[in-house]
Order: C-alpha cells, then structure tokens, then sequence
C-alpha cells in the first residue's frame, strides 16, 4: 500500500509548507484515515498506539479550523498528564508556525495558577491541559469555553483510568452543544464508549492495528514461582539482554516504589515513576530518564502514558497487564521507528489465563522459556553511559542551549559529541554530560560563568 501525501488534502498553503519544511512528506496510517473526516468537521473516535502520529492528525485539523483573526478560544485539548500536554502544544506550535500571531496556551496542575490566570487574560486561540486545572480555572471564572468549537480528548482511556470522567463531563457540558469533538484513545473499553455515546454526534470510527511487527519487537514469556523469584527474574533480565534503556511496567504505585528501590539496592540505575510524586519530582525523573543517565524506569501504566522517550530498547512487564490492548501499548513503547527491541513478560500460575489471552494476539505463539542462569546476579549491573547536570538558572534568566553548549565546549572544555540533551526550563538546566566527561563538565559550568553571570551546579542522583 502506497503512503498517501499530505499534498493530497485540502489544507491551506501555509501549513502544506510547513509540513514541507518540516519534512512531513506521507500520511501515517492514522493520520491518513482520520484528517479527511476531520477535515470535513465531522466528530471522530481514532484509536491508535503511542507514536501513530496522532497528535499531528488533529492538530493539523484544528489548525486549519482556526481563525486566526479572532481572539478568542476555538480549541481546547484535554490531556491525561503535564508531560502529554507540553508535547502536544509544542507540536501544536510547530504545525502552526507558519501561521502569524497564534497563541497556544498550556494549562496544567503542578504549575502556579496565577501566571496562567494571568495569560489567559490576554486571551488565546488553542489551550492544552489537564481536566483538573481547566475544571479549576473554570470553577473561577478565568476561562471560558463558550467560542470553543474544537474539542479533542487525548488519551481518553487515561483520563479515565485517573479519576477525570466526571471532570471530563463537567468541562464538555460547557462547551457550545454545536461542536467538532475528537476522542483519541490507545483502547477502547465500555467507559470510552459511553463517553463517546454521550458527547459525541454520528462519529466515524477509526481503528488502526496495534499488533507488532515480530521483526521489530522480540518477545519473550517467563513463568516464576512467586514474587521474590519475579525480582529474580527481572535481575537476570536485565543482566543477560543489558538494555541501555529500559521500561519496567508494574501495576500498582506501592510496587513500582519497591521494585525502583529493590533494584537500586542491587546496584542497577533505576528511577520509580507513579502518581505519589510530586511534579519536581516526577519532571526531574523523566529528564533523567530522557536523556539516558539512568538506565531503567519503573513506572505504572497512568504514569507512563505521554511519555516521549527514543529508542527504548526494552519494556519488561513485572505483571501481565490486565488486557491485551494494554500489552499491546506497552510492548509498543520498544521497537519504534525502525529500530527494534525486546519485550519480556513475567508470570505466576494466577497469570496464566491473561497470558492465554494474550496468545491469540501472537503469531506464532510465544511458549514460557527458561530464565537465563543465576550466575549473571554475579555479573556488575550496567551503568548509564550519561550523567545528569543541574544548573540553577532557566529560560527566566535567559539561558539557551546554545548558552550550555558553548559553555562546555569552549576553551580547554570537553568535546561537543560529550554532551547529550539539554533541558531548559524556567529556572533550571538540566544537561546531560558522558560520564567520562564529568568531572571536567561539572569544574567548567561551576568556575565558568553563564550570561556573564555565577550559576550553582550539582550532580543529580550521583
């Protein structure tokens, strides 16, 4: 099947040259069976995996809706987590850039409601958020929704894992009746249907195949006996495959805590991702993990959804999920973009009905292997090739990437291809730096001065 070009639809020129620009030359499957219904203002329900290229189908679709013109709110996206919300603005953005004087905002928890408040008084054309914040600033009178006429639920399977269904229905009812609606969602359980029945006119159905390409993901099933041979079991994973990067998928918060903490005592480099951290927290864990100076994430699945991370070379679930579309998603986070990954799952015999389950998914079906040999507990657990700088100064203090960069490269600094990502927010750097290079990276940030000014720099997580 031939890719269909983004030239072949009706969309302005302005955008049709960004897309040019930006390389966007063919259609993913979703986007090509989503943006003509879109496009003609029809209501739409599309459920596709993490990287389906979603986000670029309805913001592609809301952008060419916008009228620039007036100043009031057209389009609201409703995401699960901060994290999903900043990468769909910023895509909003960079689809949009063509367009002059568009104003997206970003409201979500975690943030000081204040400065938004205020942000929102010099209006906006597109916002992004979370349902609590926005049913916040709702609550206060600071937003409106009545020009809305775009509404798009992203990750709406999330959102209601999380607790935001009456959220959800509470901000929708004030919305104008007559409006394009557009739910995207990795499933598609009754509650998603219910929703869509209730807010939604005639939608069209979009479903895109979530199964993977043997040739891209290799799977793998073990059987453990009970919970201490399931840690077993993950330590010699983890030591036979060494991934540099890892996604451990557990089902409950209190167990994503243990098994982070379980493995850190074992001396592997690993981060816990779930609900109870606080958005510091939760955003310094993402860089880190991000940009590979810590080499192994254990997170639930609310947690995880949104996140953006390349080349993840293995996902290992400490439990089989609790269907098979959730697999599917999970499994789905390794093996993207023409790389390929592995995918390992633990079980015990009350198990075993979900793993029959997920069999008629797999061809050919995948039979329970051995472990690999205990004697790789032995074996030193793989160390992150990079390390994580904070700076305390970020975009308020004016800093740049470029200001980073130089800063370490210049004279008698280390060597550029020893500096990884650069994270600047707005009153932290965070910098990735090869680990051979720490030292002398750490000595030129903290002697050195940026923007002409002294910034305190400390090693995150040692």
């Amino acid at each position: 099947m031939n890719p269909t070009p983004f030239s072949s639809l009706d969309l302005h020129t302005d955008l049709l040259d960004n897309l040019s620009t930006l390389g966007y030359a063919a259609m993913t499957p979703i986007q090509a069976r989503s943006l003509p219904p879109i496009l003609a203002r029809k209501d739409v329900i599309a459920q596709g995996k993490t990287g389906s290229g979603k986000t670029a189908a309805f913001a592609l679709g809301l952008l060419q809706k916008l009228d620039v013109k007036r100043f009031r709110i057209q389009s609201l996206v409703l995401c699960p987590t901060r994290e999903l919300a900043d990468q769909v603005a910023q895509e909003i953005r960079r689809l949009g850039r063509g367009i002059h004087n568009i104003k997206v905002l970003t409201l979500c928890g975690g943030m000081p409601f204040g400065p938004q408040a205020g942000s929102l008084e010099h209006g906006a054309h597109i916002i992004v958020g979370t349902p609590g914040r926005i049913e916040d600033h709702l609550g206060r009178g600071t937003l409106r929704l009545d020009a809305v006429h775009t509404l798009i639920l992203d990750e709406a399977d999330r959102m209601l894992d999380m607790g935001f269904q009456e959220a959800l229905e509470r901000i929708v009812d004030q919305t104008p009746g007559q409006r394009q609606t557009l739910l995207f969602s990795a499933t598609f359980p009754e509650r998603i249907q219910a929703i869509a029945r209730r807010i939604m006119t005639e939608p069209v159905m979009i479903q895109v195949a979530s199964s993977h390409d043997n040739a891209s993901i290799e799977q793998h099933f073990y059987k453990v006996a009970d919970n201490q041979q399931r840690l077993t079991a993950l330590r010699l994973l983890l030591s036979h495959f060494r991934p540099e990067s890892t996604l451990v998928f557990c089902n409950t918060k209190k167990e994503t805590q243990e098994v982070a903490d379980r493995l850190v005592a074992a001396g592997f480099s690993a981060l816990a991702l779930h609900g109870d951290l606080e958005q510091r927290d939760r955003d310094e864990t993402l860089v880190r993990f991000a940009n590979r100076s810590a080499a192994i994430l254990v997170a639930t699945d609310v947690a995880a959804r949104g996140l953006d991370i390349d080349a993840l070379d293995a996902v290992i679930n400490y439990h089989i999920a609790h269907d098979a579309e959730i697999h599917l998603h999970r499994i789905g986070r390794t093996g993207r973009a023409g790389s390929t990954g592995v995918a390992c799952s633990l079980y015990d015999d009350k198990e075993s009905h979900r793993v029959a389950l997920l069999e008629a998914g797999i061809d050919p079906i995948l039979d329970s292997e051995p472990l690999p040999p205990v004697a790789l507990l032995d074996r030193p657990a793989m160390q992150p090739a990079m390390a994580t700088l904070q700076i305390d100064g970020g975009k308020k203090q004016k800093l740049r990437p470029g200001d980073i960069l130089g800063a370490l490269t210049g004279e008698q600094g280390i060597a550029g291809k020893q500096v990884g990502k650069i994270n600047v927010a707005d009153n932290r750097t965070y910098v990735a730096v090869s680990r051979e290079a720490l030292k002398p990276a750490l000595k030129k940030l903290a002697e050195g001065k940026l923007k002409g000014r002294s910034f305190r720099v400390r090693l995150m997580g040692g």
